[in-house]
């Protein structure tokens, strides 16, 4: 595994919401640059450095 899509969407909290399509990964932000950095992140805590992907999308 060397790619995690997320997919993007606005919450409806207001801000927005991010899911990987293939992990159980989630964040929320309320802004856009709040947001690259937790998807930036959220890798890091759901994988073992050595299996961390090295493409993280988002769309």
């Amino acid at each position: 595994m060397n790619e995690v899509l997320f997919l993007v969407e606005d919450s409806p909290e207001g801000g927005f919401i991010t899911r990987a399509l293939d992990h159980s990964i989630y964040t929320d932000a309320d802004t856009i640059a709040e947001l690259y950095a937790n998807v930036r992140d959220a890798p890091a805590c759901h994988f073992d450095p050595a299996e961390k992907p090295a493409i993280i999308s988002m769309l």
